[in-house]
């Protein structure tokens, strides 16, 4: 076989690698619980349903360095409305809200990180 599709992942960057179970995969490490997901790094993120999402809940990613260009929001096992205005509030600090279930969030959060975006994922943990 002489062809590789392997997505190339420049160094420090971290794939999304599973979830389940109240839990994450991230970079060979599973954290237990929602997340915020950044290229380099993982932080726990005290949210458990998509009404809690708010952007105080949501200020590692709008005042983090570098800066975020596009927060992927997963909301749970289904998708769900996103809280009224959310997106409005943060569009205002200068990111770009994309709201979908917690898979597709992963699964687009590695698309653009191959990309080399300046992307974060948070993301509700689903059993």
């Amino acid at each position: 076989m002489g062809l590789d599709i392997n997505p190339l992942i420049p160094a420090g960057r971290q794939l999304i690698q599973g979830y389940g179970d109240g839990r994450f995969r991230i970079a060979n490490k599973v954290h237990s619980g929602s997340v915020l997901v950044f290229p380099e790094y993982t932080i726990a993120w005290p949210v458990d349903d998509a009404m809690s999402v708010t952007v105080d809940s949501l200020r590692p990613v709008t005042t983090g360095d570098p800066a975020t260009d596009i927060l992927l929001v997963g909301c749970g096992a289904h998708f769900l409305a996103a809280p009224t205005g959310l997106a409005q509030r943060l569009r205002a600090e200068g990111v770009i809200m994309e709201w979908m279930d917690t898979g597709a969030a992963c699964r687009t959060f590695n698309l653009l990180l191959t990309e080399e975006r300046r992307v974060a994922a948070a993301l509700i943990a689903v059993a």
